[in-house]
């Protein structure tokens, strides 16, 4: 994961991302709550109710208010290669979360620190032969029975394999098939993954987005979700 990459655009990432958002009709927050409250029914289908939460790959902290909206009692942990970022995030919600700059290939945490970890479109930014060694990481920190949440972009539909291919942060992005992702969780310990699909209705058509529920098993949501516990 290259730091450099995501300080240089840390003060403007939100300008970007709304750009990049904007055919859908919705702002960013739109997709970073929606993100953190499919998440917190997810945990809470799996009967968790985590006190320590690791939000992997944070940038500058755009999902840290909803999960103080969501997870009102969990500690939140924000984890980044960006020193740049962290410093965004902790000016932009101070005291919110503690900060870590991961370094090298470790996760600077202890062995089953965090109830639940999570990840939003962050691991098409990783080369692809790395992601078993972060899901490890993840695993290692995650404590047994703990969860990890990871959010993606679905590269099975177009709307969003266009907003990618036009996005300025997303230039070296390498998008990932939920079945690779699956695959590489199995690898790494993860035990039940789970895949759901989500985001297929844009703004305009919102009124039937109560029906994303029934369709989560369809590939062709513009983002999708893999969940699963580690075992004990």
């Amino acid at each position: 994961m290259d730091s450099a990459e995501f300080d240089s655009f840390a003060s403007e990432y939100d300008q970007l991302l709304r750009q990049a958002v904007s055919a859908t009709g919705e702002g960013p927050e739109f997709f970073h709550e929606y993100k953190v409250r499919e998440l917190s029914q997810m945990a809470g289908k799996r009967h968790l109710q985590p006190e320590r939460i690791l939000d992997f790959g944070s940038g500058v902290g755009n999902s840290t208010p909803y999960f103080r909206r969501y997870f009102p009692s969990a500690q939140l942990t924000s984890a980044d290669v960006s020193a740049r970022s962290l410093e965004v995030a902790q000016e932009r919600f101070p005291g919110a979360a503690a900060g870590l700059q991961i370094q090298g290939n470790r996760l600077p945490a202890a062995d089953d620190s965090f109830d639940l970890a999570f990840s939003a479109c962050v691991f098409h930014h990783i080369d692809h032969a790395e992601h078993v060694h972060w899901l490890r990481e993840l695993f290692r920190v995650t404590r047994p029975g703990g969860m990890l949440g990871i959010f993606e972009h679905n590269p099975l539909n177009p709307l969003t394999v266009n907003a990618v291919h036009h996005c300025p942060f997303d230039a070296n992005a390498h998008l990932i098939r939920s079945k690779q992702l699956v695959e590489r969780y199995r690898n790494s310990g993860w035990s039940d993954p789970k895949v759901r699909y989500h985001l297929f209705f844009p703004r305009m058509l919102s009124g039937l987005r109560a029906l994303e529920p029934y369709l989560a098993g369809i590939p062709l949501g513009g983002q999708y979700s893999v969940t699963a516990i580690k075992p004990g």
